[in-house]
């Protein structure tokens, strides 16, 4: 008989438990629902008022249809992946809201700015105090016209409230989607030494995110603006294996086959083509024999021409002078030519996420800065930030 009470007691609570967690699920669903639509509405009706102001040629009800059911979609994934186990339920509730409230009255104060640039189409207009000569020439700008571009840390603490503005609360949502390969490969129980390398991390958002999900791995954020990294080393205080580096991802300064993944969010579109070549070489050079790469980015022409109108407003509203050739250059074949074998290319709202692993044995392309890297070969590891 206590074999028997047992047996009907542990039935009982894995009963239990599984109703406590369809609950959990249902509810998941519902509150994630309200808090994206609370974002979306008020956003989506400003646009409409000021696309009614501005005027300008209006997009066809076909590719308003598209751009809604691959925002819907987003959000189905998002609540799949969790449902899946590929990330904690706790980042579909991580938007810094108080954070971003802060900043808010900053943001509004620099507009004015910004719509002067606009009108003036200044795309030059920098901070004097920053030695422009250490960055490439590309970088040198203002790119969407906000203030100091990427080189002071006023942008730097814009920045992330900017993006959620313009994509309608879902710049996390799609920074995330590169979360899910990572954990079909690492699993749930990653090792320790396990190395994963963010390039162009920025303020750290997506490094964030990828912690909450995977605490043991080792991360690394190289980004080419030590301001946007002053930001990340705030955002990413309560990761305790993280290191920071500010360079040039077309020479990273990391030995060859260091890194077991390397990840990118939306750096590619604003490189021009040979800088995109060069920076994936690099990966390839980085990562370890059977390593994996994931690479987000903006939705292309190749399997997202039903957004063709949007992408092309992008490229005339925003200064992104290599967006028009990027959403041509297929960042899928770009890997491949880099060496790369390309796994899957899957869409996320307007953007994508290409999945590809360095072939084992395979060496590719060294780098396409032979000798800097040459250099630096030697340099596992940067310093503790």
């Amino acid at each position: 008989m206590p074999d028997v009470d047992a047996s009907l007691w542990a039935a009982l609570h894995a009963g239990v438990a599984q109703v406590a967690a369809e609950v959990r699920r249902r509810i998941d669903h519902v509150v994630y629902r309200a808090q994206q639509t609370a974002i979306r509405v008020p956003l989506a009706t400003t646009r409409a008022v000021a696309s009614v102001l501005v005027g300008g040629e209006s997009p066809d009800p076909a590719a308003v249809m598209a751009l809604r059911e691959r925002y819907e979609a987003l959000l189905a994934r998002d609540l799949a992946n969790v449902d899946e186990g590929l990330y904690p339920r706790s980042l579909l509730y991580q938007i810094p809201f108080a954070r971003y409230a802060r900043t808010l009255p900053t943001f509004l104060v620099d507009l004015p700015g910004v719509l002067r640039r606009v009108r003036a189409r200044d795309h030059d207009d920098l901070p004097g105090d920053v030695d422009l000569e250490r960055y490439p020439p590309y970088f040198r700008r203002n790119f969407h016209w906000q203030s100091d571009g990427y080189l002071s840390c006023r942008s730097a603490e814009l920045y992330d409230l900017t993006v959620e503005l313009l994509f309608a609360g879902t710049a996390d949502v799609m920074r995330r989607q590169v979360i899910p390969p990572v954990s079909r490969v690492v699993g749930d129980g990653a090792r320790s030494d396990v190395r994963l390398l963010d390039v162009a991390c920025g303020t750290g958002r997506t490094l964030a995110q990828i912690a909450r999900a995977h605490p043991r791995l080792r991360l690394y954020g190289l980004d080419l603006s030590p301001y946007y990294l002053q930001v990340a080393r705030r955002v990413l205080a309560d990761v305790p294996d993280v290191s920071l580096v500010a360079d040039n991802a077309e020479r990273l300064p990391f030995r060859s086959g260091y890194f077991d993944v390397v990840t990118s969010v939306f750096l590619f579109h604003e490189l021009p083509r040979p800088a995109r070549r060069a920076v994936l070489a690099e990966m390839h050079r980085v990562l370890r024999p059977g390593g994996l790469l994931v690479i987000e980015d903006s939705a292309q022409l190749g399997e997202s021409g039903e957004l063709a109108f949007f992408l092309g407003r992008f490229a005339a509203e925003f200064h992104e002078p290599f967006y028009r050739d990027y959403v041509r250059d297929d960042l899928a074949a770009a890997a491949a030519d880099a060496g790369l074998r390309v796994e899957s290319v899957e869409p996320h709202f307007v953007s994508k996420v290409v999945v590809a692993r360095k072939l084992a044995g395979a060496r590719g392309p060294t780098s396409i800065h032979r000798g800097v890297a040459a250099r630096r070969r030697g340099h596992a590891r940067p310093p503790r930030s």
